[in-house]
């Protein structure tokens, strides 16, 4: 959906009769519904709908105290964000112990690469917290896991209320975001995933690579889903797995985690900067995201969301098929 139209997300416990009284109470204010989206996962509801509200019959402060105490009422959490709202620039990015995607990250908004302002880093440790100290950014760090690595969500979604947040990226924050979350931020959380999804998802995912034997790796950034490494797909990179991954001396046994952390020191850099792009995309509103897939808008930039053009230009094109072309044997035979 375009962004003329207002975005309502509702997440909560399911109830019966929940859809009917929010739309009531939008068709009652003059609101129209465009398009309605809704889903059920691990017990958490969640509908999102863009609402036409420009002959809305009420201001839009009215209508987000209003849809507010009706989600009081049903216990449920009711987020509006009109037009004007939709083009946020507060990013949050979330790591856990991987420094090299942060790094890039902190460099892209310093030197203002990303049109966007870094509003918080949040980890479910501290190990990171001295490079964000270390940057030229005053940006808060919030450590919001216990000595396990567990992150505290309820806190979590404070922290990005408080800081006004209205994209999150996980740079390799390598933990699994309840629906709790991913419904709030349909569409607004970026990851960057070590491999060409959809193949290899999950953890482990260069390992996953090498035992397959796989001679083309890489990295993904996409938006994040409650299906794990599903969601719509933004930027890719990808590189040749060197021979040295496969070519071993003869009575060796090749060790996958060797080869694994070989892919890795390949792949991390490409992560880094496939993320920085997918950001770029989203903040510059030129993706859209329908069907689960992502599309650009009509006149977006210029993007590398693929392969280098260097890359591209060394593919082969011929031969292709041309079955109008070719001439039938008792034709040639005349």
């Amino acid at each position: 959906m375009t962004d003329e139209y207002t975005e309502i997300t509702v997440v909560g416990e399911d109830s019966e009769g929940l859809i009917a009284r929010v739309t009531s109470l939008l068709f009652e204010r003059g609101c129209n519904i465009e398009d309605l989206d809704q889903d059920v996962r691990q017990g958490v509801f969640r509908m999102t709908m863009h609402v036409d509200t420009a002959g809305m019959v009420t201001t839009e402060a009215t209508l987000r105290e209003d849809l507010a105490e009706l989600g009081e009422d049903l216990g449920l959490d009711v987020q509006v964000r009109f037009p004007s709202e939709q083009a946020g620039r507060r990013v949050a990015v979330m790591v856990t112990k991987e420094s090299h995607c942060l790094e890039r990250l902190l460099e892209a908004f310093e030197t203002d690469e990303l049109d966007a302002e870094l509003a918080a880093v949040v980890g479910n440790h501290d190990d990171l917290h001295p490079l964000v100290e270390a940057s030229e950014l005053d940006v808060p760090f919030y450590d919001a896991g216990d000595a396990s690595g567990k992150l505290d969500e309820e806190w979590l979604l404070d922290i990005l209320d408080e800081e006004d947040v209205d994209t999150v990226a996980l740079a390799r924050f390598m933990r699994i975001l309840s629906p709790d979350v991913v419904f709030r931020y349909d569409n607004r959380i970026i990851n960057v995933h070590p491999s060409l999804l959809p193949s290899f998802p999950g953890a482990s995912a260069y390992r996953q690579a090498v035992e397959k034997g796989a001679r083309i790796a890489g990295v993904t950034a996409h938006y994040v889903t409650t299906d794990l490494d599903q969601g719509p797909i933004i930027a890719q990179r990808a590189f040749s797995v060197p021979d040295s991954v496969y070519r071993q001396e003869e009575g060796q046994t090749a060790d996958p985690e060797d080869a694994a952390e070989e892919l890795r020191e390949i792949g991390q850099p490409l992560e880094s900067e496939a993320l920085v792009e997918a950001l770029k995309l989203h903040l510059n509103g030129d993706s859209l995201v329908r069907n689960d897939r992502t599309e650009l808008r009509e006149g977006a930039a210029d993007y590398q969301l693929g392969l280098d053009p260097e890359a591209d230009d060394a593919l082969p094109t011929e031969p292709v098929d041309r079955h109008d072309e070719i001439v039938p044997a008792e034709s040639a035979n005349d």
